[in-house]
């Protein structure tokens, strides 16, 4: 049966408000309500949330379910391998012909909500799904010629001239009539184990998840730090950024709710003639439409979390080394500006938006590892963690986007800490160890006179190390494995123009590459599952690929064998095994490579590319994103294979994110917390 007879499901996940929430608001306007929300961490394989994570949701989930009760129903909890089935399960129990869901824009979730569609379509229920985490739809922002965008200033410049503005954000339903849940009791659903309780309970020291909550972080920072944001937000060693990101990824804030009050503040401060509140409002909206960005790039090019954007990057020799990857994660590098942003992050959960930038370029610059390890150590940590962000963010320091930051740019830990936290009071607060070291030498102590060191009870190379990899001779490697990447990328176009081999082009992504042992220091987080989803689908599916091997350099001489056997930290990935030495060979500019690339048509590096084509809404299967929206049809685009094997090219851009974003005048990167 369709239409309105019966309950609807309102199925939650990362959308946990009841404001502004257009998937409830329609469930409660079409009658009696069910709220769902469905625990399947599994269906995430090596994207299993971490334990900071876990525990927001945990908070979250709570603090939504009193809310629905003060409403008049609850919250629904099942414990779930498989989504839709439980979705059935509920279907069945509670009688329900209809269910309403917000979209979500990463790969798993874009296969699974067609999925669900389509299994639910076919047994007659209806289903509608809403726009709840983005100002405007991925298929709703494109160029003249109606193609998706392929730099960050054309796409933020297009959203801000939009025709119409987003849509306003929707009110909290003032009662929920609640459907029947006799036969549809909720699972218990467990977030953390004994050994990761002590460390949770020190987070709520300093967080306090929950939409309501949100709604209180949003207006204290735009009546407080937002009016000096562009002056403030460089500075690490204070809390000057909004704090926000943790409430947006969960969906407990509302984005159209943060820029409708963030633009409005703008035009009071205009009225009053404060002009110099307008850098501040324009970079804070900046960071908002990079979360915009980050979404509409993963829609686009759903391999962005595991392939680079610019296809000749996948011939980079990166580095297996364990040793490299222990340091770096526990803060153990020499470099105190890194070292006391990784002992941040392992602490809190969390990092100022310029730290991640320093952390992760050394990460990749300096020690030159596998992005993707540091992308997935990023969201085995983070209370923010964010697939599509963090894999924009890793990208872009890595040089894979197209107006992303030139890779054989390495910047200086020292000097960024001359930038980020001038006094060093930053770097005192997490490396106890350099606390009364003098100012002058706090960002590099190995320049430090013995005298001084032995002032500040300093030892290097036994309580503090000695840098790990030396700036110039990293700088020395960098340009090194830069010539061998372009050397077998040359090599692999002439093989495939002049028929005689298929190239590296494929080859080299087939192997699935896996992530390093050692990704926890401590503690024993509950170990990753990898089931996989079920098989059947229909040719229609867009198809999410395994994380997939790209060209490694091992430095056996590094790899001590007690890092290979080490049994102390977790296991949440792999070690790449996959490993081709080439030779190296001279080289020229980063930028001038680009734009020679670019030229000779290089493509973005998908085995499996989906076009987008726009198909009739259908009233058992729509997708809505308000009343504006639905006078288009406001159906989702579905995937159907190219009609072509060539991939989408990606143009370099002089004026992109590299210019925007790393000007003095702004701090906001695509490695952002808000």
């Amino acid at each position: 049966m369709r239409g309105g007879g019966g309950c609807s499901i309102v199925w939650f996940r990362r959308d946990l408000r009841v404001e502004d929430n257009p998937a409830l608001t329609a469930g409660v306007r079409a009658g009696a309500v069910v709220a769902v929300f469905i625990w399947a961490p599994e269906e995430e394989g090596q994207y299993y949330p971490g334990r900071v994570s876990r525990w927001w949701l945990k908070q979250s989930l709570a603090h939504l379910d009193s809310s629905l009760r003060n409403l008049g129903t609850r919250l629904i909890t099942k414990r779930s391998t498989d989504t839709v089935s439980s979705l059935l399960e509920v279907l069945k129990f509670t009688g329900a012909t209809q269910l309403y869901f917000n979209h979500l824009y990463d790969p798993l979730s874009l296969v699974k909500d067609h999925r669900v569609k389509e299994v639910l379509n076919a047994k007659g229920i209806t289903v509608r799904s809403f726009n709840a985490d983005l100002l405007y739809e991925p298929w709703d922002v494109n160029d003249v010629h109606a193609r998706p965008f392929t730099t960050f200033a054309a796409f933020w410049d297009r959203c801000l001239n939009m025709p119409y503005d987003p849509d306003s954000p929707l009110l909290p339903p003032k009662r929920i009539i609640p459907g029947d849940v006799s036969r549809c009791p909720s699972d218990r659903l467990v977030f953390e184990d004994e050994s990761e309780k002590a460390s949770n309970a020190l987070l709520a020291r300093a967080w306090s998840p929950g939409w309501s909550n949100a709604n209180k972080a949003l207006t204290a920072f735009i009546n407080g730090p937002l009016i000096e944001y562009s002056t403030n937000c460089r500075k690490a060693d204070s809390a000057t950024t909004s704090l926000l990101s943790p409430h947006l990824h969960f969906g407990e804030l509302s984005v159209k709710k943060v820029f409708h009050l963030v633009r409005i503040k703008q035009l009071l401060w205009a009225n009053e003639g404060n002009k110099a509140s307008e850098e501040s409002v324009n970079l804070f909206l900046k960071s908002i439409g990079l979360r915009e960005y980050s979404r509409y790039i993963s829609f686009h090019h759903p391999y962005s979390h595991e392939r680079p954007l610019l296809g000749h990057l996948k011939f980079f020799p990166w580095v297996v080394n364990e040793a490299y990857f222990k340091a770096w994660r526990q803060g153990r590098t020499g470099y105190p500006l890194v070292d006391a942003g990784m002992r941040e992050l392992w602490a809190t959960g969390w990092l100022h938006d310029r730290i991640r930038v320093v952390v992760s370029s050394f990460f990749v610059k300096v020690l030159q590892l596998p992005w993707r390890w540091g992308m997935k150590y990023f969201w085995d940590t983070l209370l923010d963690a964010d697939l599509e962000s963090d894999a924009l963010g890793w990208q872009y320091i890595t040089g894979t986007l197209p107006d992303g930051r030139e890779f054989d740019r390495i910047d200086h830990p020292q000097f960024e800490g001359y930038k980020f936290d001038p006094n060093g009071e930053y770097v005192r607060r997490w490396l106890p160890e350099l606390a009364r070291l003098p100012t002058e030498w706090i960002h590099h102590p190995w320049n430090a006179p013995e005298s001084v060191l032995q002032a500040a009870g300093i030892e290097l190379g036994s309580n503090y190390p000695l840098p790990i990899v030396g700036i110039d001779a990293a700088k020395t490697r960098l340009q090194e494995a830069l010539s061998e990447m372009w050397q077998l990328e040359a090599t692999s176009r002439a093989e495939v123009e002049n028929g005689t081999e298929e190239g590296l082009g494929e080859s080299s992504e087939s192997i699935p590459a896996a992530f390093a042992q050692d990704t926890q220091m401590e503690e024993t987080h509950e170990p990753v599952r990898n089931n996989p989803l079920p098989v059947a689908r229909s040719f229609l599916d867009q198809m999410v690929p395994s994380i997939t091997s790209t060209l490694l350099r091992v430095e056996d001489e590094e790899t001590t064998s007690d890092l290979r056997n080490s049994a102390e930290e977790s296991s949440a990935a792999e070690v790449p095994i996959n490993v081709n030495a080439q030779q190296n060979a001279g080289g020229v500019t980063w930028n001038e490579r680009i734009l020679q690339s670019a030229h000779r048509n290089t493509q973005v590096q998908y085995n499996t590319t989906m076009e987008l084509r726009n198909v009739a809404e259908d009233s058992a299967v729509e997708s809505s994103s308000g009343t504006r929206r639905e006078r288009d049809g406001g159906s989702v685009p579905v995937w159907s294979p190219p009609a072509s094997s060539d991939s989408e090219q990606f143009v370099g851009d002089e004026n992109g994110i590299t210019n925007l974003f790393l000007a003095k005048a702004s701090s906001v990167s695509p490695i952002t917390e808000l």
